[in-house]
C-alpha cells in the first residue's frame, strides 16, 4: 500500500469516527485502487493510537471514549492459556520435545537455582536466551498476577486513563507487560511501550504476540539510561528491576520527569525482606530530593512528616494456578550427572516433584509515586484527637488513639494475628497485634492491603526484642476502617 492510499485511509477515519463505527469494509471504496479490507484494517491498527481508535470484536473501530478505565477486577486465578503455550513452545524449540528431562531439564534447574542465588546475594544476573527460558518459567506467572493487583487498585481511584501510554522499564520476559494488557486492553487503548536491553526481548517480543488487539507494543533495546522520548507517559512501570540499577533514586527521578501531568510511576519488588526494605529506602530517598509524594501505600497522614524508617512492607494475594511448564520441569527426570553446585553453597536436598521449581505464591511490595501532589489517602489526622506515631515513646502503657494504614498481611505464623501499620511519621516500626477479636475490633484483620484505619483505646507497648512498638488491640480497643 502506498503513502497516499494510507493518508486516505486515515482521512476516512477521521471524518467517519465523528459519524459512526469505522468499517474498513467501507472505507476500502473510498480509496483509489481500493485495497483489500483487511490490508484497511491492518492500517487502521498500526494508526490506531495515533487515531485514538479501539478495534471492536466485529473488526469495526471507535474513538476511545476519554476520562479513567473502567473494570472489573476479581482477583488472577491463572495464567491464560495462550501464553502457557507460547512459553512451552519456545522451550521445545530450544530443547526439543523432552525439554524437562535429562541435560536439558537439569540445564535449566540449574539456571533457576543460580540466578535465584544471585538475587538473593544481590549480584548481577546476565539474561541470554536460556537463562530468560528459566526466568519465564519461574517468574512470569506471579509478575503477571502481580502487576495486575497493583495496578487494579490504581485504575479503581481512576488514575489510569482509557487511552493509555505505557513505559516498562527493564521488561524482562514480560510478566507485567501480559498482566497489564490482560487487565486493560478490553476497556482502554494502551499503547506500550518496553525497554529491554537483553537477550529476554527475544523472548518478551515472542510473547507480545498474544497481546489483545488494543494493546500496541515497542520493544527498545537499550538501557534505560539511553532511552529518550519527548512524550510524557501516563504510567511508568519498573518492576522488579531497581534492585538491579546501580543508580535507581537518579533513574527514577529522570522516569518522573517523563511522566504526564496525572501520571503515576508504579515501582514493585518481590516481597523477599531485602528488596521490599530496599524499595522503601528508595522511596523515601526520592521523595526527599525529588518533587515526588508516596501516593500509595505508605501514604503520609501527617503534613510535612517522612517515615525514618524502611519498614519491610508488602502485600500478599491468593495463589495462582501452578502452569503447565513449572509442573513439568518440577517432575522431569534427572540426568546422572547434574550441573555441580555452585562453589561455597551446600547442595540442597532436593528430589524430584517436591516443588522446587513451583512458584504460584502472589506477594509483592511496591510503591506508587506522583508529581501533582495527589494521594491515594487524602486524608490529615486531628493533632487535638489523634496520637502521632512519631511521638509512640510518650505513650508506652497508655490507651490511646490513633491512624494508621495497613501495610502488611497477618505476619504471624501461630498465636495471635500480627499486621505492620504506619501514619508515616514512624521512626521505628509500629504492628497491631490482635490478641481478642470482637466485632468492635474486625476490621483489623478485613481491611485490605493500604486502608486506612483508625484506632481507639489502643494499648501501646514497647517490644524491646524486636525494636518495635506494639499497638495491643484487645476487647477494649475499636477499630474502624475509614473512608478516603
Amino acid at each position: 500500500m502506498n503513502d497516499e492510499q494510507r493518508a486516505a485511509i486515515r482521512d476516512n477515519a477521521k471524518y467517519l469516527r465523528q459519524v459512526r463505527p469505522i468499517d474498513p469494509e467501507e472505507i476500502h471504496e473510498y480509496v483509489a485502487g481500493q485495497p483489500h479490507p483487511a490490508a484497511v484494517r491492518q492500517v487502521l491498527r498500526e494508526e490506531a493510537t495515533d487515531l485514538g481508535l479501539l478495534e471492536r470484536e466485529d473488526g469495526r473501530f471507535e474513538p476511545v471514549e476519554e476520562g479513567p478505565t473502567d473494570l472489573t477486577f476479581r482477583g488472577v486465578e491463572a495464567l491464560p492459556g495462550g501464553i502457557t503455550r507460547r512459553i512451552e513452545d519456545r522451550l521445545v524449540e530450544q530443547y526439543g520435545s523432552g525439554w524437562p528431562d535429562g541435560e536439558s531439564g537439569d540445564e535449566l534447574r540449574h539456571l533457576i537455582r543460580e540466578f535465584k542465588r544471585r538475587y538473593l546475594r544481590g549480584e548481577p544476573v546476565t539474561y541470554d536466551a536460556p537463562t530468560a527460558l528459566g526466568y519465564a518459567i519461574y517468574h512470569l506467572a506471579p509478575y503477571f498476577a502481580a502487576a495486575q493487583y497493583v495496578l487494579a487498585d490504581l485504575a479503581a481511584d481512576g488514575r489510569l486513563p482509557r487511552h493509555l501510554r505505557v513505559l516498562d522499564v527493564g521488561a524482562g520476559v514480560g510478566g507485567p507487560a501480559l498482566g497489564v494488557d490482560h487487565l486493560l486492553s478490553e476497556d482502554a487503548l494502551v499503547e506500550y511501550h518496553a525497554v529491554e536491553p537483553s537477550d529476554a526481548a527475544d523472548l518478551l517480543e515472542s510473547l507480545l504476540d498474544e497481546t489483545g488487539r488494543n494493546f500496541h507494543p515497542t520493544v527498545h533495546r537499550e538501557r534505560i539510561e539511553a532511552f529518550d522520548s519527548d512524550e510524557p507517559y501516563d504510567l511508568i512501570l519498573c518492576a522488579n528491576v531497581l534492585s538491579e540499577l546501580q543508580e535507581p533514586v537518579e533513574i527514577l527521578a529522570d522516569l518522573l520527569d517523563a511522566l504526564a501531568d496525572d501520571g503515576s510511576l508504579v515501582a514493585i519488588s518481590p516481597a523477599d525482606r531485602n528488596t521490599a526494605i530496599g524499595l522503601r529506602r528508595i522511596e523515601r530517598e526520592v521523595e526527599a530530593q525529588y518533587d515526588a509524594t508516596v501516593y500509595a501505600p505508605s501514604v503520609r497522614l501527617w503534613p510535612g512528616e517522612r517515615p525514618g524508617i524502611d519498614s519491610w512492607s508488602f502485600d500478599r494475594n491468593p495463589s495462582i494456578e501452578v502452569p503447565a511448564f513449572q509442573r513439568r520441569l518440577d517432575e522431569g527426570e534427572r540426568g546422572p550427572d547434574p550441573p555441580p553446585h555452585p562453589a561455597g553453597d551446600e547442595a540442597p536436598e532436593r528430589h524430584q516433584g517436591d516443588g522446587e521449581f513451583v512458584n504460584v505464591d502472589v506477594q509483592y511490595a511496591y510503591s506508587v509515586l506522583r508529581t501533582d501532589g495527589e494521594r491515594a489517602i487524602e486524608y490529615s489526622p486531628d493533632p487535638e484527637r489523634t496520637a502521632k506515631m512519631a511521638e509512640m515513646e510518650r505513650h508506652v502503657t497508655e490507651r490511646i488513639d490513633c491512624a494508621a494504614v495497613k501495610l502488611s498481611p497477618n505476619l504471624a505464623d501461630e498465636g495471635n494475628p500480627l499486621f505492620l501499620v504506619g501514619d508515616g511519621s514512624q521512626r521505628e516500626d509500629q504492628f497491631a497485634v490482635l490478641t481478642e477479636s470482637s466485632a468492635l475490633n474486625r476490621p483489623l484483620e478485613r481491611a485490605d492491603y493500604g486502608d486506612l484505619l483508625r484506632f481507639e483505646n489502643v494499648l501501646v507497648l514497647w517490644n524491646g526484642d524486636e525494636g518495635a512498638y506494639n499497638l495491643v488491640v484487645d476487647g477494649e480497643t475499636v477499630v474502624d476502617r475509614m473512608p478516603v
